[in-house]
């Protein structure tokens, strides 16, 4: 039995959604019979961790105390779940029962034990990282599987070792460990893509369309028969998008990072998530959930693309949860047993056809649904959210001429040339640093204004602490496009010249627009003159805005 040191004390973090909230791991072992208790609102997988812990231990070569342990996880009010709290408990068990002195006062400790004692890879590595960099911690302990990712947080020391025996001999100064792999950095080359605009015949109409879709980050819906192409286009997008910036990289790869669906091998996302779930998904597979919340496909498409093919098949439930995510840029999943907020800032690319069979409208082949199935199908989508939907485009059949003309179609890089230059208009509109000055995404993070509705520039790893003991990243609105505008910016920047308000007039007259419509019209005009290099807002620009909402509503 232990005579001395009987209480042992590691830090670790808690995340709920992309917040960090620092733990307390308080070991105590004490004479008694032989069992081990965990409190502090533990889940299954941290009540499990004693198995775990005291199997390592035996097959590391340590001994798991016969005595009466008791584990506390504080503050007892927030909910620990994971097993990422596996190894700062086994690393307490040690240095409670004499076996280990390790000073880690200074460190955050995260990761998972397997049973031969070796060290797993563990989810929320990243947001764990720059969380305990907030919270003041200049050291990590994580599994050599985490390594890099840790090490994408520069001022943090990252340890990382591949079992507990080797890290516990580090830790007492007795083997030294390797050092953690370079950090990823953002390359600039030009990335290999699965589609290109070069491989799309005809659809000048929606290749256009697309074009200022990735300008402005809009939301685009494509309507055509089938085999007309709008799959293609819509896999053609992530191609003609802008190279995600230092902090987009950051943000993107923390939500990554909580699901566990990092690339192998990768500790930073590179390239804009392009995110296309089948219809039958659930709305908790969509938006998140779960007992304990997890993220959905509207946060993994954050700073990207969700393509919705055959948008009338998804759940009615399903595409009205998507308006609040699509109006307020974050996605809040509430629950009995936490409140989890998760970053939701994503161009929509819908597809669907006219009718069921596909064909209404089409020179080609007849339409064989009646009325009544037609409007039925049509019903599928709400109006309020074909309202939120910036551009909508009619995708026709390609003409046979089309198909087998001669030469290549203008090619993705030319089109991405011209949406990074109207993106660098935007940026310098709304005060956003240039992206790709910075190989460090913190650095970036630390130097870069992030816009909200109530502004904060964050300056230093201070002015990151949202609470005593916490951290939060990427729930804040920033405003890096014309598509995330807010009706106060759209009044600012989106100026309707005089000679063009009659036109605006009609328009919404005509075509029954409702007031966010016509905010809506008015971001894409302003996308279209920043492509045309136009300081101000023209007729011909509000004009061809207009031809991408749908078809009059009114007489």
């Amino acid at each position: 039995m232990p005579d001395k040191n009987e209480l042992a004390r590691v830090s670790s973090c808690a995340l709920a959604g992309l917040e960090g909230t620092q733990v307390h791991v308080e070991v105590d072992v004490h004479q008694g019979l032989p069992n081990t208790t965990i409190v502090g609102l533990p889940d299954a997988a941290v009540r499990e961790s004693k198995d775990r812990i005291s199997t390592a231990l035996r097959n590391a070569g340590f001994k798991y105390p016969q005595a009466r342990v008791t584990v506390n996880l504080a503050p007892a009010d927030v909910r620990k779940a994971g097993p990422s709290y596996d190894l700062p408990i086994a690393l307490g068990v040690l240095m409670a029962s004499n076996q280990a002195e390790m000073h880690i006062e200074d460190a955050i400790v995260i990761g998972e034990v397997a049973l031969d004692g070796s060290l797993r890879h563990t989810h929320g590595v990243l947001p764990m990282t720059l969380a305990s960099l907030a919270m003041g911690f200049r050291r990590v302990i994580v599994p050599w599987a985490n390594a890099a990712e840790a090490a994408v947080v520069d001022g943090m020391e990252v340890v990382a070792a591949r079992d507990m025996s080797e890290l516990v001999r580090h830790l007492a100064g007795t083997g030294p460990l390797p050092p953690p792999p370079a950090p990823a950095s953002l390359s600039q080359s030009d990335p290999d893509y699965e589609v290109d605009l070069a491989h799309i015949r005809g659809q000048e109409h929606a290749r256009r369309a697309l074009e200022i879709a990735a300008a402005g980050g809009h939301n685009v819906l494509l309507t055509g028969p089938p085999g007309a192409g709008k799959t293609l286009l819509a896999r053609a997008v992530p191609s003609i998008l802008p190279p995600m910036t230092a902090v987009e990289a950051l943000d993107v790869s923390a939500v990554y990072s909580v699901a566990g669906a990092l690339p192998p091998g990768s500790s930073l996302m590179t390239r804009r998530p392009f995110r296309s779930p089948h219809h039958s998904i659930s709305m908790a597979g969509l938006i998140g959930g779960g007992s304990w919340p997890r993220p959905g496909e509207v946060s993994l498409a954050h700073n990207g693309v969700l393509f919705l093919d055959e948008l009338p098949e998804f759940s009615r439930q399903v595409t009205e949860a998507l308006r609040q995510p699509l109006e307020d840029r974050v996605v809040t999943i509430v629950r009995a047993a936490g409140t989890a907020t998760y970053p939701a800032s994503f161009a929509l690319i819908a597809a669907r056809n006219p009718c069921p069979c596909g064909f209404d409208g089409d020179p080609v082949r007849e339409c064989t649904c009646s009325p009544g199935e037609a409007h039925r199908y049509a019903r599928r989508i709400s109006g309020p959210l074909l309202d939120r939907i910036d551009m909508h485009v009619e995708v026709p059949r390609v003409p046979y001429e089309k198909l087998i003309a001669e030469g290549a179609a203008e090619s993705s890089e030319r089109v991405r040339e011209r949406v990074i230059a109207a993106r660098q208009w935007q940026s310098a509109r709304f005060g956003i640093d240039s992206p790709i000055e910075y190989d460090d995404p913190l650095s970036a993070l630390l130097a870069t204004p992030r816009r909200s509705a109530a502004p904060t520039a964050v300056r230093s790893a201070d002015d990151l602490v949202t609470a005593p003991g916490a951290f939060c990243i990427s729930t804040r609105r920033l405003i890096t496009c014309n598509g995330d505008m807010t009706g106060e910016d759209v009044r600012r920047v989106c100026v309707v010249p005089p000679d063009a308000t009659g036109l605006l007039r009609t328009a919404v007259r005509r075509m029954g627009l409702s007031a966010r419509s016509v905010h809506r019209v008015l971001k894409v005009a302003r996308t279209i003159a920043d492509l045309d290099r136009s300081e101000d807002i023209e007729t011909a620009h509000i004009a061809e805005a207009l031809q991408f909402r749908p078809k009059a509503m009114t007489p």
